[in-house]
C-alpha cells in the first residue's frame, strides 16, 4: 500500500497524509485523527527513509561503545548503562542503535562506519579512550554527540561522575581506619575515569600528609583478571589496604589475597568503585564507591535529545555525585584493634561530592 492509497481511503490529498505522518502542526485535529485511523486500519508503515529525507530527523540515536565486544559483555557495568539509556530514549519515543567495537576491525574503519551512517540524529559515546579517533570525526561531521565520561577537549557535551572525589573519599576512609601502606590498582591508564580516580587517590594521601609511594600504584584494565594479577604484584610490597578502581578488579584482588592465606579485612582492607549488584555478596561484602550507572545512561540521552530538540544549548556538561558504601571488606577501627571482633555490616555513609 502506498501513501496515495491512504489519501484516497481517508478522502484527503497525498500531501495532507504526508503532513500528518511528519507531525505538521498545520493539520486540523479532525483530519489528523481520520488519517491516523486509516493508517492503523490498513496497517500502513510509512517509508522512514523517505520521511527522514523530508524532515532530516529519524528519531533514532546511536550509542557507541568503542571497546571490544568481549570486554563489554563481560563487564556488568555496560548492561546497566545501556538499559538506562534505552529506557530514557523509549520514554521520548526515540529508537536506539547500539555500536560496539570489534577487536578485529580496525579503529579507523569502525569510526568511518559510524560517521557514514545517516540513520540517526545524534550519538552517545561511552568509555572512550584518550585521543579516540571517533571524537574528532564526529566534530568534523558536525554530529550532535554527548560523551559518557570526562571530555577529551574543552567545550564538549558530557555526563560524568565525580571520579576524583569518589576515589578521594575511599582512600580517606582507609586512612581514618589506620591503614598505613595503601596501594591502588588503577583502571586502563588512557581512560579519563582511571586518571581521575588515580588523582583522587593521590590527593587523599597528600591531604593526610602521607608520602606517595609510586611502587604501590599499579595499572589494571577494569577487569577481574587484571585485578587478580596486579594484586599479586602488590602483595610482596606489604600493603595493608588497597583502593581498586573498579569492583570487577576488586573481586580479582580479593581472590589473590585469599589465595595467599591472608585475611580481608584483618590483614588487607579492600575498597572498590562502582557498587555493582554482586559487590554486596562477595566474601567479604565489598566496601565501594557507588556511582549511578543507570543515571549516566539516562542523563546522557536527556542531554542529547535536549540538544536535538533545541531545549539545551551546547556545551551541556553534568557531573553526578558518588557515595561511599561501607561494608566489611575494609574493616573498622574496632576490628583493627581487635582482630577477633565479629564482622558486621557497617552503616551506609553517603558522601555527595
Amino acid at each position: 500500500m502506498k501513501l496515495e492509497d491512504i489519501a484516497r481511503l481517508a478522502g484527503v490529498s497525498r500531501s495532507t497524509v504526508s503532513r500528518v505522518i511528519n507531525n505538521d502542526p498545520h493539520v486540523s485535529p479532525v483530519t489528523r485523527k481520520k488519517v491516523w485511523r486509516m493508517i492503523r486500519e490498513q496497517n500502513f508503515r510509512p517509508n522512514l527513509v523517505a520521511r527522514a529525507l523530508v524532515t532530516r530527523r529519524t528519531r533514532t540515536v546511536s550509542m557507541v561503545i568503542p571497546q571490544g565486544i568481549g570486554s563489554v559483555f563481560a563487564d556488568p557495568y555496560f548492561p546497566v548503562l545501556i538499559q538506562g539509556a534505552i529506557l530514557e530514549a523509549n520514554r521520548h519515543e526515540y529508537a536506539t542503535m547500539l555500536w560496539i567495537g570489534d577487536d578485529i576491525e580496525g579503529e579507523a574503519h569502525f569510526c568511518q562506519r559510524v560517521v557514514d551512517n545517516n540513520l540517526f540524529d545524534g550519538v552517545i559515546v561511552a568509555s572512550a579512550i584518550d585521543n579516540d579517533p571517533l571524537i574528532p570525526r564526529l566534530i568534523t561531521a558536525d554530529f550532535p554527540f554527548v560523551l559518557i565520561g570526562p571530555p577529551q577537549v574543552e567545550n564538549l557535551n558530557y555526563v560524568d561522575v565525580d571520579n576524583l572525589n569518589g576515589a578521594r573519599a575511599a582512600v580517606t576512609h582507609l586512612i581514618a581506619l589506620g591503614r598505613k601502606r595503601i596501594g591502588t590498582i588503577t583502571g586502563t591508564p588512557n581512560m579519563g575515569a582511571a586518571q581521575d580516580r588515580l588523582a583522587g587517590y593521590r590527593q587523599a594521601l597528600l591531604e593526610a600528609g602521607r608520602p606517595i609511594d609510586e611502587s604501590l600504584i599499579v595499572a589494571g584494565h577494569f577487569d577481574q583478571p587484571s585485578g587478580y594479577q596486579k594484586m599479586k604484584e602488590l602483595l610482596p610490597r606489604n600493603v595493608d589496604a588497597v583502593f581498586v578502581a573498579s569492583d570487577l578488579m576488586a573481586m580479582g584482588a580479593l581472590q589473590a589475597i585469599q589465595e595467599q592465606g591472608l585475611r580481608v579485612p584483618e590483614d588487607i582492607g579492600v575498597v572498590g568503585f562502582d557498587d555493582l549488584p554482586i559487590s554486596s555478596i562477595t566474601d567479604p561484602p565489598l566496601t565501594t564507591i557507588r556511582q549511578p550507572i543507570d543515571q549516566l545512561g539516562n542523563q546522557s540521552i536527556q542531554l542529547l535529545i535536549g540538544l536535538l530538540e533545541g531545549e539545551f544549548i551546547a556545551p551541556c556538561q553534568q557531573k553526578l555525585p558518588t557515595q561511599l558504601i561501607i561494608r566489611q571488606s575494609c574493616g573498622s577501627a574496632e576490628s583493627r584493634l581487635n582482630p577477633t571482633a565479629e564482622n558486621r555490616t557497617y552503616p551506609v555513609l553517603h558522601l555527595s561530592m
